[in-house]
């Protein structure tokens, strides 16, 4: 038995030694690779210096070598010179100058998910979905997206000549915007009354968070409850994971928010939630679009999959993946794909984007009233001179008519003051429409 063991500890010693030695053979195999393919580069780079015609700035040729290489990969990962890191990092600060635009490359073309509410951009007419082909009439072909941000870019009031082309645009029309300190208000409250709060939310910056929980908190002070809540992510291109994180954890008390995968699969990290800090539970609607990217994605992921929300609207953008910034010893920085996005579910969000729960189709106000007029039937009370009702009788008793009749007349509108309410539900038929869903919830929840 001795000998058996002693042969057995020999062989596995052995097979040890042979994988160590392909292990060694196969790194050092590896490196001579890698080093031989910097040869090559340096090689290149030496001739340049030594033989082009003009004299050339180094680190510019090492710079046009990173962005390069980096244009193999996704168009998310992308190398930033020290100045466009600079402005990078203030971007998530909530203010920061350019036009206020969120952008990504759509088939070799710069395409914008979508511009911020209220920035130079918005308030010029640029739309989701548009094509930016020129900028300052220069072609925008092999562009990266830190090249064409760094393009948009300036000084404050300066202008910017953006050539776009859009879907019913015989060809590409000029857009000037002048450049302004982009100032984010991420979460736009309205009170929609009897306890019903409607929030927007345009992007997810550092204090998305902080302004989304300080208004429920007014709401339910005034309201003394919280009867329902639509959040509305139209639009909203992303921004910061930890905000999408958080605020998913405001409305749940355990189970998964999100999963991140990297290149080693078995290396999965998982963000859960907790119970301290959830609000109480209440109906709660979110509205999704096309262009709803990122974060928004995140969030509306996380509570259709924990059953905390019904999510309305079309299928979001689908970037489901992530990236890291590395900042680097001059100051530039670098960044980098690293993960892709899971939803509590298992799903990638990558190209996939999230499906509603109830798809809403984004109809024009005009289209409505008009459908309503046409379908309109004649009832005893349409009839001149008909026998009034008491409740007739009552409204025409009452000095203030608070009673709303949406998507009915123009003209019945004008007669009215219209408050941020009346407007939101007047302009907007997906809200209108949620609005309908989150009422019914509340009421079949009664029953």
């Amino acid at each position: 038995m001795r000998i058996k063991k002693t042969k057995t500890k020999t062989i596995l010693l052995s097979l040890l030694g042979i994988v160590i030695i392909l292990n060694t053979r196969s790194i050092t195999t590896f490196a001579k690779e890698r080093y031989s393919d910097l040869q090559l580069f340096t090689k290149v780079l030496n001739l340049v210096q030594e033989y082009y015609v003009e004299n050339v700035d180094t680190k510019k040729l090492i710079y046009g070598g990173i962005k390069g290489m980096l244009k193999e990969l996704d168009p998310h990962t992308n190398f930033l010179p020290p100045e466009i890191y600079k402005e990078f990092e203030s971007e998530t600060s909530g203010e920061f100058g350019g036009l206020g635009i969120e952008i990504t490359i759509q088939k070799g073309v710069l395409t914008v998910i979508s511009p911020i509410e209220d920035t130079p951009a918005w308030n010029a007419g640029v739309k989701a979905g548009d094509k930016i082909v020129t900028i300052n009439g220069e072609s925008t072909k092999g562009f990266s997206l830190a090249e064409a941000a760094k393009k948009m870019r300036g000084k404050k009031n300066s202008t910017v000549n953006l050539g776009i082309f859009r879907d019913g645009f015989e060809d590409p029309k000029v857009f000037s915007i002048k450049r302004g300190v982009v100032k984010i208000r991420s979460a736009k409250y309205t009170d929609l009354g009897d306890g019903y709060a409607y929030v927007k939310l345009t992007s997810f910056i550092e204090n998305t968070y902080d302004d989304l929980k300080k208004q429920l908190e007014e709401h339910k002070k005034k309201h003394k409850e919280i009867k329902g809540l639509l959040i509305d992510l139209r639009k909203n291109p992303g921004g910061l994971l930890t905000q999408a994180t958080k605020i998913s954890d405001l409305f749940l008390s355990e189970g998964v928010i999100v999963s991140t995968i990297g290149r080693n699969e078995k290396e999965k990290e998982v963000v859960y939630a907790k119970k301290s800090g959830t609000i109480e539970s209440f109906p709660l609607v979110i509205i999704i679009d096309e262009y709803s990217a990122s974060a928004s994605e995140i969030l509306a992921g996380a509570l259709q999959d924990n059953k905390r929300a019904l999510i309305m609207g079309k299928r979001s953008f689908g970037k489901g993946s992530v990236q890291s910034v590395v900042k680097l010893g001059d100051g530039s920085g670098l960044k980098l794909t690293v993960a892709r996005y899971y939803t509590p579910s298992g799903v990638s969000i990558q190209a996939e984007g999230i499906h509603p729960d109830v798809e809403l189709e984004d109809l024009d106000t005009k289209t409505i009233v008009k459908a309503r007029q046409n379908k309109k039937v004649r009832r005893e009370k349409d009839i001149k001179g008909h026998l009034l009702s008491e409740k007739e009788k009552k409204a025409l008793n009452q000095a203030n008519n608070k009673v709303l009749d949406f998507w009915w007349t123009e003209e019945s509108d004008k007669k009215k003051e219209q408050t941020p309410k009346d407007k939101l539900l007047r302009d907007d038929f997906q809200v209108f429409q949620a609005f309908n869903y989150l009422k019914a919830w509340s009421v079949m929840k009664k029953m």
